[in-house]
């Protein structure tokens, strides 16, 4: 199985597969301890997941694939990260067009004005979910 969040602090390691931000959401929301400090290893990292880890005060971060956005992101928060791709913004799953979450967080460089953004669009997605 392929993970695309990998959660490294104090010598133990969580994985998780879920796609998009949802892993870091309900941790930030549910055990906002397992981020601060951790390192991160992401799958791909757009502007709403960097949003969420530096709200949860992740110590450093690494991903294949960056968006400008969130690499700024970082760097305003003083988290170190490693990448081997900066992109301009993260496309979404078929490559048709943007992220829709990037797309939803283009509002704002300040992660908690970004946290109701990225709130309301899970609350849709798990809605949706739940009505199929």
């Amino acid at each position: 199985m392929e993970y695309t969040l990998i959660i490294r602090k104090d010598g133990a390691e969580r994985t998780f597969s879920r796609r998009g931000v949802i892993d870091l959401f309900e941790l930030l929301a549910n055990e906002p301890e397992a981020l601060h400090g951790a390192s991160i290893t992401d799958k791909v990292i757009g502007k709403a997941a960097a949003a969420l880890m530096v709200l949860g005060g992740v110590k450093e971060a690494t991903t294949p694939r960056i968006s400008t956005p969130a690499l700024k992101l970082f760097q305003t928060a003083g988290i170190k990260v490693h990448y081997d791709e900066e992109v301009p913004l993260i496309l979404n799953r078929d490559k048709s067009d943007f992220c829709p979450m990037e797309k939803r967080c283009t509002v704002s460089d300040n992660p908690q004005e970004l946290l109701p953004i990225i709130t309301e669009f899970i609350n849709e997605i798990k809605k949706y979910n739940d009505g199929i």
